[in-house]
């Protein structure tokens, strides 16, 4: 599985990467727009990401937009209803109103709220069904 993890803050990012390199090849942004580049670079070669994990407060280009143009690159490019990339949303935001906005406006699969637990983390992907079985 290859996963996109964008989060500004060194250490978060660090954390989700060992936490993911069980699951998948991660690559790692501090941004929103370099989140959006890489994503479109790897759809346009025919290697798209399953997974982006994405914060909601990131410098340049924030979370919820974010995850607004990687729904529009998909669309833009032609990428079907079911064959979209699988979106969680990893932030310290958990009102209802960015819980919404990322669910139902940017179409993500997952909202967790931080500090995450290893094990909350790997059940989501499993319940998303990237993977089949884990053990931790």
């Amino acid at each position: 599985m290859k996963i996109l993890i964008a989060e500004d803050d060194v250490m978060t990012r660090a954390v989700l990467q060992e936490m993911l390199t069980e699951v998948g090849t991660t690559h790692a942004v501090e941004n929103g727009r370099q989140a959006i580049d890489l994503f479109t670079q790897a759809l346009k070669e025919r290697d798209p990401f399953d997974l982006v994990c994405l914060d909601i407060m990131m410098p340049e280009m924030d979370g919820q937009e974010t995850l607004l143009r990687i729904r529009k690159v998909e669309d833009d490019l032609g990428v079907v209803d079911g064959l979209q990339v699988k979106v969680i949303m990893i932030t310290a935001l958990s009102d209802p109103e960015n819980i919404k906005k990322a669910k139902v406006d940017g179409r993500c699969e997952a909202y967790l709220t931080k500090p995450i637990k290893m094990d909350q983390l790997l059940d989501q992907i499993k319940k998303l069904g990237l993977v089949v079985s884990l053990s931790y």
